[in-house]
């Protein structure tokens, strides 16, 4: 399990239109949005990435950088990208489904063909969402088992708003005996 305030996992992958994605290195003046999606064949995944990419320009005002992830290879992750119009949201490609694991994320097997034609890989991984620190450590995590009920963009954006303006720390970080 990953935990706040320590080092995730390393992430590297390459992009659709930005070369290679590196999240040690990433550059980015307080974090990274990692957005972990299921794949092409999933039509929840299409209208999340959208309203991501609508608001990554909010995410850099703030300096926080967006890229979102799956195992999809190359073709299936372009035909996401031109599904949602990314323009300023990164997407990266070929997650193995080890690395999916090391972060903590679910993996389902296929069901076949999904409600819009499209056919699931044979395993993929769940959905999850994570705010990264410059220094690579877990700020914010949200890992789910279905594709349904996922996080607010909106609402992420305000409340790093609030830690921002407070120096807010990463929470949940206590390993100790209970």
């Amino acid at each position: 399990m990953l935990m706040p305030r320590q080092k995730v996992p390393d992430l590297v992958l390459p992009t659709l239109d930005n070369g290679e994605f590196n999240l040690g290195s990433d550059g980015s003046e307080r974090g990274t949005v990692v957005c972990f999606y299921r794949g092409l064949h999933c039509p929840i995944c299409a209208t999340y990435l959208t309203e991501l990419q609508k608001r990554t320009p909010e995410f850099a005002e703030r300096g926080v950088k967006t890229v979102a992830v799956s195992s999809d290879g190359a073709e299936r992750a372009r035909e996401m990208a031109d599904k949602i119009g990314a323009g300023d949201l990164r997407i990266a490609y070929d997650l193995s489904l080890a690395s999916a694991r090391e972060w903590g994320l679910y993996i389902s097997t296929s069901r076949g063909t999904t409600s819009i034609g499209i056919e699931e890989p044979a395993l993929f991984s769940e959905p999850g969402l994570f705010m990264v620190t410059p220094e690579q450590t877990l700020y914010y995590g949200s890992v789910q088992t279905m594709p349904f009920v996922r996080p607010h963009f909106s609402e992420l954006v305000g409340a790093l708003d609030f830690a921002i303006k407070n120096e807010y720390p990463a929470r949940g970080e206590y390993t100790g005996d209970v």
